[in-house]
């Protein structure tokens, strides 16, 4: 297999000796997404007013200067920026060029649902050289983005921001502002990486453990990778898709292309950060710069200021840096496997670079992230899992019965027996719902999964700065529903990572005979519970929802939310949209193979639709 390698320290230092040298670009890029040496001094060029036209075809993209098969909007990738109005209408035409349907989602967009744009689900898709015409109110402000729905188009770069000004004054101030577009992109065909997906679940990890690393003492320890071993899990196995196939990109761009960015010393800087891309979760840090969050999901927050905020597949942050200093800044999109980093300058001059940091090491999964949180907190002092010394036999394996550690107590009289190891099991259905059905595509179980978002993302726990959890986020304002849940739901994000199978509580989307039912304003609290060693990236069309963090009226409110391995999270909706809506993981390979559900809500007896 001819693949690219991974993206290395003295790469992206190359790229910075070149400097302004290598900020050269297609001249295919829209204005709004070239290196500033290119002029993006200008106010950001974008599409906007109340009729816009797209057109989505075939072209060439150029990657830290190789050139690639792409899909593109209005010959660009990303796409245009849409820039629009919050309290107008729009009128948007998309014209297919393609030989196949295709399609565009307004993602966290409130509008009807026939202009969702969800083929199978809201509309029939756009058909190949035909055009549709999306119609709706712009009822909102913020960040947001648009992508395609149909098959793997997104991943071959399908995919552009949407900024919504505020009908009034913007309440968050700033002197300046830059659209961060994070993606990630390869030369395979997306269906070419699914194939090698679905033939080995580890395909592209190429950073697995090694004796040598053993005989240095790094990583696990011996008894437990023989542990891990026999439970048939790999902790290195942290992304499906690494950089050993993928650049991850700003803008288009990759890390030696560098995307630049003009700031004067002394201004506040929104930087709108989008994560478009099809399968990397990204660890985003400035390193001499703080941030301060001000807006999550295009809904502003309290701000809060961070060193560094994991952001998912199709999240939005809206953050504020105010650098004082007249030098370059990096800014640093490191995958979540740290197998590779998308990289920016923010200078206050065309041509200055700052320092690429290099890749930090590889994290390892944890037994919490196998749902093995809650033993942390066990009382490890007796039993059988009091010898804790015993390096062959940790506490949590001597919990579940795995090993007996040497020195454990032994029974008190010949008729006495030691203590019974707990149930819970890789595949024990007695601690899920009903709901959850014992098919192929449970590979686990998670026996005690925990809330985790007080933490920091996973492989972020030893920062050694401060890092933005979700439980960081208060609402700006209070929310627009306060009551208390109707009802509660309980869905298991389940997974067989062997198989490269996904699901909702074990059943992929074409073995669903209906859709998740609800009435038109239920008010319905929803858990969701991750029996998979990976973080899911869940985002609910049509709605946004209130994750339950502790902060009562002043919720969070997203439309996306990552579900840590192992963890749980639990959120309150407002049923208030009639329609049929998406409902998945927004892990593209991991939607495609069936992690999806179809969400109809409808309206009470006797109302109007």
């Amino acid at each position: 297999m001819n693949k690219p390698h991974p993206i290395e320290r003295r790469t992206l230092l190359r790229a910075a000796a070149l400097g302004g040298g290598s900020l050269a670009l297609s001249a295919w890029f829209p204005a709004w997404a070239k290196p500033v040496s290119q002029g993006i001094v200008r106010p950001l060029p974008s599409l906007q007013g109340a009729e816009i036209a797209l057109t989505i075809a075939h072209q060439l993209m150029k990657v830290d200067g190789r050139n690639t098969h792409a899909i593109g909007i209005n010959g660009t990738v990303p796409g245009p920026l849409i820039r629009l109005k919050e309290g107008t209408n729009v009128r948007l035409s998309v014209t297919n060029d393609l030989d196949e349907d295709s399609s565009i989602h307004w993602h966290g967009l409130l509008l009807p649902f026939q202009m969702d744009g969800v083929p199978g689900v809201s509309f029939p898709g756009i058909r190949p050289r035909s055009t549709f015409v999306y119609e709706f109110p712009v009822v909102q402000a913020g960040t947001y983005w648009y992508h395609s729905h149909s098959g793997l188009q997104e991943q071959m770069g399908h995919y552009g921001p949407i900024v919504i000004d505020p009908e009034g004054p913007d309440p968050i101030a700033s002197d300046r502002e830059h659209v961060i577009v994070l993606s990630d992109h390869s030369p395979l065909h997306p269906h070419e990486i699914f194939r090698k997906l679905k033939l080995q679940g580890g395909y592209f990890n190429y950073q697995k453990q090694t004796l040598a690393e053993q005989l240095r003492g790094e990583g696990q320890s011996a008894a437990e990778r023989r542990e891990w071993g026999k439970m048939r899990m790999d902790p290195t196995d942290i992304a499906d898709v690494t950089g050993s196939t993928y650049t991850y990109l700003v803008n288009g761009h990759g890390p030696d292309d560098n995307w630049t960015a003009l700031f004067r010393p002394g201004e506040r800087v929104r930087l709108r950060v989008i994560n478009a891309s099809a399968m990397t979760t990204f660890n985003v840090r400035i390193p001499g710069l703080k941030l301060t969050i001000v807006q999550a999901d295009g809904l502003s927050v309290r701000p809060v200021t961070v060193d560094e905020f994991q952001i998912a597949i199709a999240e939005t942050y809206d953050v504020i840096v105010e650098p004082i200093e007249d030098r370059a800044y990096t800014l640093v999109g490191e995958s979540i496997d740290r197998s590779g980093m998308a990289r920016a300058t923010l200078t206050p001059r065309a041509g200055v670079v700052a320092e690429v940091p290099p890749l930090r090491k590889r994290p390892l999964a944890t037994m919490k992230d196998m749902g093995m949180g809650g033993m942390g907190g066990m009382d490890h002092g007796s039993g059988a899992a009091g010898a804790a010394s015993d390096p062959d036999c940790p506490p949590e394996h001597a919990e579940m019965g795995h090993c007996t550690p040497k020195g454990a107590a032994a029974p008190q009289s010949a008729h006495a027996t030691a203590p019974a190891p707990m149930k819970h099991s890789m595949r024990d259905f007695s601690t899920v719902p009903p709901t959850v059905e014992d098919t192929p595509t449970v590979q686990m179980i998670s026996p005690m999964p925990m809330d985790r978002t007080g933490e920091p993302g996973q492989g972020l726990e030893d920062a050694g700065h401060r890092v933005l959890v979700y439980r960081d986020l208060i609402a700006a304002e209070r929310n627009p529903d306060v009551r208390g849940p109707d009802r509660a739901l309980e869905i298991h994000l389940t997974g067989n990572m062997e198989r490269y199978m996904w699901a909702f509580d074990g059943v992929k989307l074409n073995e669903v005979k209906a859709p998740i039912p609800f009435l038109k304003d239920e008010r319905v609290r929803i858990t969701l519970v991750n029996d998979t060693m990976m973080g899911h990236p869940i985002h609910l069309h049509g709605h946004f929802f209130e994750l339950v963090t502790g902060h009562g009226e002043y919720a969070p409110r997203k439309h996306t939310v990552n579900v840590q391995p192992g963890g749980k999270v639990t959120f309150d909706v407002t049923t208030d949209a009639v329609g049929d809506w998406a409902f998945h993981c927004h892990m593209l390979y991991h939607m495609h193979a069936g992690m999806m559900r179809v969400v109809t809500v409808r309206p009470r007896q006797g109302e109007a639709a």
